[in-house]
């Protein structure tokens, strides 16, 4: 008995051939643009958070609240969110704040949730805007310096110190 050998025919090895072909340009096309974001360097790059130019106003006439500001620069590829801000030397509450005008100009504070910090970009904090208010300590003077926490969503914390300044000075 003679075995008989089993060859595929050329139309069915033209099937098999373009059934893979479909899959194989697929993955190439995927493979090709992520090469491309990696290379971008968008792929895997966390929020690489850094603070700077911190200040704290100097409280003037019967009150003690106060604000600090701070520049929150992002080199990472991905956005973070500052969700608190605490100090070891305040006591009381500390807020992520924004001010804000009415439409006859009275100004008032309004509490904040968090703040963006944009992938590639910064925050910066102001008196006509966002920043962290709180109960200031008896005996601050011009040139003291405070610290402060600052917790992110992602990034975890960064210490950061605050010069206190007075307000019409604040070099801001």
């Amino acid at each position: 008995m003679t075995a008989h050998v089993w060859r595929p025919s050329r139309r069915r090895l033209t099937d098999t051939l373009l059934a893979a072909l479909a899959p194989v340009a697929a993955c190439g096309v995927a493979l090709g643009a992520l090469t491309t974001w990696t290379g971008s360097g968008s792929a895997g790059s966390p929020a690489r958070i850094e603070a700077t130019s911190g200040r704290v106003f100097l409280p003037y006439g019967d009150t003690q609240e106060t604000a600090a500001f701070f520049r929150i620069s992002n080199s990472g590829g991905a956005e973070d969110k500052l969700v608190r801000v605490t100090s070891s030397a305040l006591g009381g509450d500390i807020a992520l704040s924004r001010h804000r005008t009415t439409g006859d100009g009275a100004a008032y504070r309004e509490p904040v949730d968090a703040a963006t910090v944009p992938a590639r970009g910064s925050l910066t904090m102001s008196p006509h805007g966002l920043d962290v208010t709180m109960r200031a300590q008896a005996g601050w003077a011009a040139g003291d310096l405070v610290p402060f926490t600052l917790h992110f969503q992602r990034g975890g914390r960064i210490r950061v110190l605050a010069v206190v300044v007075h307000p019409s000075g604040n070099g801001l």
